[in-house]
């Protein structure tokens, strides 16, 4: 199975809850209520994406986190890259001479293409479009047992 990890999806929910007021600053405590991710999670998130230029911060009373340029302007692959680095379904897609058996791969030139049409995908999307509530197609299960048990402390905590 192919996943984000849970810094990257929670940096996506982040910076989507501040695309709804651009120009606003957030402190962590707020962004951390709104998203319903804990403080000190909330809190890394956030040095991590204005460390890599995706937000700016501000200190003193009216201080916190604003994005650094319009959510039209940031794409979903920019924020997961921020976070995780460079896009790669495996190592050799993400970076070359990663692995021994790169000389004599013969799928490496396959997973490259299928990474480079990942990496477009998530570049296609823009914070903005991201934002907005989106409606699932029908045929899209929701596992209403799994929110259930999260909403009664049965899955473990976020890291």
């Amino acid at each position: 199975m192919l996943r984000l990890s849970k810094l990257s999806d929670y940096g996506t929910v982040i910076m989507a809850s501040m695309a709804l007021e651009p120009g606003r600053f957030y402190s962590a405590a707020e962004v951390s209520g709104a998203v319903g991710v804990s403080l000190p999670t909330v809190s890394k998130v956030l040095k991590i994406l204005a460390r890599e230029g995706l937000l700016v911060s501000q200190r003193g009373a009216r201080g916190g986190y604003s994005l650094a340029r319009g959510a039209e302007e940031i794409s979903i692959a920019q924020i997961i890259a921020a976070v995780e680095g460079p896009i790669g379904l495996t190592e050799c897609s993400a970076m070359a001479g990663r692995c021994l058996q790169e000389p004599a791969c013969s799928v490496r030139g396959s997973w490259l293409r299928i990474n480079l049409a990942v990496r477009r995908a998530l570049e296609g999307v823009n914070l903005a479009e991201f934002a907005r509530p989106a409606v699932l197609p029908v045929d899209v299960p929701v596992d209403m047992g799994a929110i259930h048990a999260r909403r009664h402390g049965a899955c473990p905590p976020e890291t």
